[in-house]
């Protein structure tokens, strides 16, 4: 038979209304009566119904994720960080896929607002303007995304193009493409930000080929374009438009690296298994889904203890904070020192470009 609260007051030799707010209010309960309750829970293995709990304190248990993209690796890492740090909080993780559809977005978040004590948003595709709208917004976390009044998880994809694009100077590329992702990422602009650094300060000469779903399917027309443009070399969004890109390669019998050196971004598991295997920037996602769990708990705590009320509500404070994590280059096969450094011609034939690169 299952036990109840009213075995748990008997036992604590309380009243029940105690048992309650020492487990959902604890302010409200002196310090040893409610070590008694929460000893005595422990043993008896009592465990609070949520629908009661959330009646009784406004919490649902529930912590919110919504993503792009639920097969994307890259949030899969994320999500296994908010997943593990969620359940040692004694929380449940809500997740909502919104198929990089930013309508889709904005109805699962008004959708899920009042079934989640708080949200983290994977990579908002968002406006500014439509994120404020939402209720409860003074509850979210932003993961991947900047806008003021939000605390938000930052991976450093600025430096991560700085580095790509430094180590294949390195290597002598001077005539190299960027394959970005979609318009409304936080992360694509970053990283354009960081390339146009590199190419005030140095002699290399970046070439936007555009904006691309962030699929392996994009790779096909990324390859054709790089090879129309003469480079030597391709950064991609990330890593599934990499092997993309390598794939279409493979085929027009462009071999990686000798012909063509192709880097990606995140360090999927497959990026390791490929052939050639894939140079990238290695992202701290475990960690970050974690720190994104963190901020959203701290909101809770620091508001709860100032308001006294021991409510626990996840509200923003008034200067919310954020994380900046480092992001790490990994050197794989698939970069190499350029056979043609004029590139390629228009035609992506094997014969070296007949123009200076600049």
């Amino acid at each position: 038979m299952a036990v109840t609260i009213r075995d748990v007051a008997r036992h604590a030799e309380v009243s029940i209304a105690t048992v309650s707010r020492a487990l959902s209010a604890p302010d409200l309960v002196a310090e040893q009566t409610r070590a008694r309750v929460v000893a005595v829970a422990r043993e008896l293995g009592y465990e609070p119904n949520r629908a009661a709990r959330s009646l009784i304190t406004g919490r649902t248990g529930f912590i919110g994720a919504v993503v792009p993209d639920v097969a994307n690796p890259f949030f899969l890492g994320a999500l296994r960080g908010i997943q593990g740090a969620a359940r040692e909080h004694g929380h449940h993780v809500l997740l909502a896929d919104t198929a990089e559809d930013p309508v889709a977005e904005a109805e699962l978040i008004n959708s899920i607002s009042r079934q989640v004590d708080g949200m983290i948003l994977l990579s908002s595709r968002l406006s500014v303007a439509r994120l404020r709208e939402f209720p409860g917004a003074g509850r979210t976390v932003l993961f991947n995304r900047v806008l003021p009044g939000f605390p938000a998880v930052l991976l450093d994809s600025a430096d991560g193009a700085r580095q790509l694009v430094a180590h294949l100077a390195a290597l002598g590329h001077r005539r190299i493409a960027y394959a970005g992702g979609p318009r409304e990422s936080f992360a694509d602009a970053e990283r354009r930000r960081g390339l146009a650094k590199v190419c005030q300060d140095t002699d290399i000469r970046v070439i936007d080929l555009g904006a691309f779903p962030p699929v392996f399917s994009s790779g096909a027309r990324i390859a054709d374009l790089a090879l129309e443009a003469r480079v030597t070399a391709v950064i991609a969004y990330n890593d599934l438009v990499a092997l993309g890109v390598i794939a279409r390669l493979r085929d027009r019998r462009i071999d990686v690296p000798v012909d063509m050196s192709v880097t990606g971004f995140d360090d999927i598991p497959m990026a390791s298994m490929s052939a050639p295997r894939l140079t990238t920037m290695s992202v701290p996602l475990e960690q970050a889904g974690r720190a994104a769990v963190e901020l959203l708990l701290r909101q809770s705590e620091g508001n709860g203890a100032g308001n006294g009320s021991g409510s626990g509500n996840l509200i923003s404070d008034p200067q919310p904070r954020g994380r900046l994590l480092p992001v790490r280059l990994v050197v794989r096969s698939s970069t190499a020192a350029p056979r043609r450094p004029g590139g390629w011609t228009s035609r992506g034939s094997r014969e070296a470009a007949d123009t200076p690169h600049k």
